[in-house]
């Protein structure tokens, strides 16, 4: 983050959820903040609260022009970026082969191609500041992919690959990048943004079906505080050498650590099999 006693945040999708309250505390901390919805009237409060350090903006990360416009926006009532969330965007819920070829599409549309629009409109600002840290939220299922949310897995296995290619191109420049990885939290995105093709081939009802029927009844149920979430994303910006991976909540934790121990001992017990594969010494 920038030394500056005043960072400025983009945050994308703040009308409910991780973004909101994330948004809230940036700005209550005496920061600026550019806050995005689709619909900015959802942002008003932002503004009463907070006066010009809050500027709402209309958004929606699938089409590029209004990534463009919001970011020029920023740059003309702030004059820079130092933090940049990249939080918008939705679940969906279905087995792999029944999977709907627009839903797929759509998601990733919003999960991965917003966000890389996101991304590629605030680079030539870091860039020129030589300073600036951006937090792509990705998910446990970045690690991990659950049967019934092999979709949504796939959109953030992507955003994970892409972020290690960002991290390498942009370090020597002086940026940050993380990847924030919740598992459960305590948020509306079960009920408000959670899309699903219902499960009908009884072969998936005892995996992707009941994946799908046990996501609703958590809702409201899950461990994992968002405020909390919101306050470790700021410690991790203001870290001179921050992490690459944040995975927040003891069940991300503990899912993501025991897969990731899982397939280094794989990879390891298949060595010979692999060095195999080399034309001879």
């Amino acid at each position: 983050m920038s030394s500056q006693e005043t960072p400025v945040w983009f945050i994308t999708g703040c009308s409910t959820g991780f973004g909101r309250d994330l948004a809230q505390l940036v700005l209550r901390r005496g920061w600026r903040a550019v806050v995005t919805a689709r619909d900015k009237s959802r942002l008003a409060d932002f503004a009463e609260e907070h006066g010009d350090r809050a500027l709402a903006v209309d958004l929606d990360v699938t089409d590029r022009s209004a990534v463009d416009a919001s970011v020029k926006a920023a740059e003309a009532r702030f004059g820079r970026i130092d933090v940049l969330v990249n939080n918008a965007g939705y679940g969906y819920q279905s087995s792999v082969e029944e999977g709907d070829e627009r839903e797929i599409r759509d998601q990733f549309d919003a999960n991965v191609f917003g966000l890389f629009a996101m991304t590629r409109a605030v680079l030539p600002i870091m860039r020129r500041q030589a300073s600036g840290h951006i937090l792509n939220l990705t998910s446990q299922a970045g690690f991990i992919g659950y049967p019934g949310s092999g979709y949504y897995a796939a959109t953030k296995h992507a955003v994970e690959g892409f972020s290690d290619a960002l991290l390498a191109e942009v370090k020597p420049l002086g940026l940050h990048v993380t990847c924030v990885a919740p598992g459960p939290f305590r948020t509306d995105w079960a009920g408000r943004s959670l899309r699903q093709t219902p499960n009908r081939i009884e072969a998936y009802a005892p995996t992707a079906g009941a994946r799908l029927k046990g996501t609703s009844d958590i809702s409201g149920k899950q461990a994992g505080d968002p405020v909390r979430a919101g306050e470790a994303m700021i410690r991790v910006t203001q870290m001179e050498n921050p992490p690459r991976h944040l995975v927040l909540g003891k069940i991300a934790y503990e899912g993501v650590t025991a897969k990731l121990r899982e397939r280094l001992a794989e990879i390891e017990r298949f060595k010979d099999e692999s060095l195999s594969a080399d034309f001879p010494a």
